[in-house]
């Protein structure tokens, strides 16, 4: 069996980069795996037709994570179609690049919306379905703990407030049976910060093995923190970034 085999996961943002190598790994290990995404459903269809393929199963929801009524929606209906839920990873999230001077409050609100609050409905919806031996894992950033660079300082206060977050709602669960922890990646080869773009080589000099990340890099560590043999690590912040904040 699978380390995952019977238990059913939810990965918020899971049509494309990093959420869809987190759905397709969880899936590839066991799991049964909703995943949220905001606008284009071909994509999303596509990780589940990949998932399918590879005799897992799947399901697509749309719902913008800084709509707290459909991520309520999206969570309920990804436990009543599997029937239960095990696993949620909180991975839906924007970025914007800008002075904090430059940022317009409008951004700002939704950064948070999307970022910290989206998380928190997310995070309440899931603990009315998930119990024992459960996982909430949250997807935060190296920049939560140290802005290595000016232009996102917004950003990065969203992903300091996951970091926070994480670590109080590990006390809050942990004696039910619950994990909560934090994966912090690095720069993470996607279509929004692409290895080879134009300040690809420059970040390369702030990061000892002097290259991004790859999506499944980062989706080994999400599927060690929801797998049995991770029981222990609770409250914890996983930074997988190459040595950028070394």
């Amino acid at each position: 069996m699978s380390k995952l085999t019977n238990k059913v996961a939810l990965v918020t943002g899971g049509s494309r980069g990093i959420g869809a190598a987190i759905a397709k790994r969880l899936a590839a290990d066991g799991a049964s795996v909703a995943l949220t995404y905001t606008k284009g459903k071909e994509p999303a269809d596509a990780v589940v037709k990949a998932i399918e393929a590879a005799g897992g199963k799947a399901l697509a929801i749309q719902a913008d994570s800084a709509d707290a009524d459909a991520v309520t929606k999206a969570v309920n209906q990804a436990a009543k179609h599997f029937g239960r839920l095990d696993i949620l990873v909180n991975n839906a999230g924007i970025a914007a690049g800008s002075t904090l001077e430059a940022t317009s409050l409008e951004d700002f609100d939704r950064l948070y919306a999307v970022n910290v609050r989206g998380t928190f409905v997310a995070i309440q919806a899931a603990l009315k379905h998930i119990g024992d031996g459960g996982r909430i894992i949250n997807i935060g950033s190296c920049l939560g703990e140290r802005v290595a660079f000016p232009g996102v300082t917004a950003y990065s206060s969203t992903k300091g407030a996951i970091k926070i977050l994480t670590q109080g709602l590990s006390r809050e669960v942990g004696g039910r049976g619950i994990t909560v922890n934090n994966v912090q990646p690095g720069p993470i080869d996607t279509d929004m910060n692409p290895g080879k773009g134009d300040g690809a080589a420059g970040m390369h000099a702030m990061i000892p093995i002097g290259r991004h990340g790859h999506v499944d890099e980062l989706a080994a560590m999400v599927a060690f923190v929801a797998s049995p043999d991770a029981s222990f690590a609770n409250g914890a912040s996983l930074t997988v970034d190459g040595g950028t904040n070394a």
